[in-house]
């Protein structure tokens, strides 16, 4: 078994054609068939079933695609650690945040580091926190950025505190005193979003605590709508404070303090594997953090 078979198999596995392998790889159609053949033979098992229709994987070649997406990707770090040592600003950083950090947070981030190493190839993929997790697990990014998780493999540093604020338009009776009760709040039109996010189940504990039932209004799937519903009057909501930062900036929302109650934080982290070499890239990108968020990240 060779490299080119490996990358032919996942290239074929990944567009359902020998042909689109084909033109990825730049290579002839034979060729691709003659290397997947070859692996084949060296498997004992067939690992794609050939119709009408384009290919599929058998389940055999089910069963070996992680092995060699893991081999490619273990092949791309090696060229990363060499091309690392050649210089420190080469080689790629492969990472994965939560919607939310991705969308507010992460952009800053991201200027910071591209201007001390703007040579860096950086790839994102986004999740929610549990999906960056199990891309982190998978080795399919290097590092995460998410809220605070517990898991035996991987290492946890915290960043900040993401405060959970409750928000109004500037004509709303609240912005007047910008103070409410849990009471007062309860009773309020509330706007709920993204019912599978970590900040739904958040919102929900903070009132069930309280012991109220919340008069929610309307439930939506974006952060960005549900502001745009407050702006309009529509409503009131409890979201992120890093969310909000350009409406408080020119007035088009008001941030309220709810007075007879603890503020509601959750911890974002930055997240890696446990005893697993970190590359120049992913060592600059903590450097960057650490002076950012004034923290003492280990060196590996």
């Amino acid at each position: 078994m060779d490299f080119g078979q490996v990358e032919a198999f996942v290239q074929v596995a990944a567009h359902n054609s020998f042909s689109r392998a084909a033109e990825v790889l730049q290579l002839t159609q034979p060729s691709i068939t003659a290397r997947i053949q070859s692996l084949e033979r060296d498997l004992g098992e067939e690992v794609f079933e050939r119709g009408g229709r384009g290919v599929r994987l058998t389940d055999a070649g089910q069963a070996f695609l992680p092995f060699a997406e893991r081999i490619l990707q273990t092949l791309q770090e090696a060229r990363d650690a060499v091309e690392e040592v050649r210089n420190v600003q080469l080689g790629s950083l492969r990472l994965g945040s939560a919607l939310t950090i991705s969308t507010y947070v992460l952009p800053k981030i991201l200027h910071a580091f591209r201007e001390r190493h703007p040579n860096v190839e950086v790839s994102v993929r986004t999740g929610r926190s549990e999906q960056v997790l199990d891309m982190l697990l998978k080795d399919e990014v290097q590092v995460g950025l998410v809220r605070a998780l517990s898991h035996p493999e991987i290492e946890a540093v915290s960043l900040y505190e993401d405060e959970i604020v409750l928000v109004a338009n500037a004509e709303h009776a609240f912005a007047a005193t910008r103070r409410a009760t849990t009471e007062e709040v309860a009773a309020q039109p509330i706007i709920l979003f993204d019912r599978g996010s970590s900040y739904y189940g958040l919102i929900h504990s903070f009132f069930r605590d309280a012991g109220m039932v919340p008069n929610v209004a309307m439930e939506l799937d974006s952060l960005e709508a549900t502001k745009r519903m407050v702006e309009d009057g529509l409503g009131i909501a409890l979201v992120p404070r890093v969310t909000i930062e350009r409406e408080l900036h020119v007035g088009a929302l008001v941030e309220v303090e709810i007075v007879n109650t603890p503020p509601i934080r959750r911890t974002i982290s930055l997240v890696y594997r446990r005893n697993r070499r970190r590359g120049r890239a992913v060592q600059a990108l903590m450097d960057v953090l650490g002076q950012m968020y004034r923290l003492e990240i280990p060196v590996a």
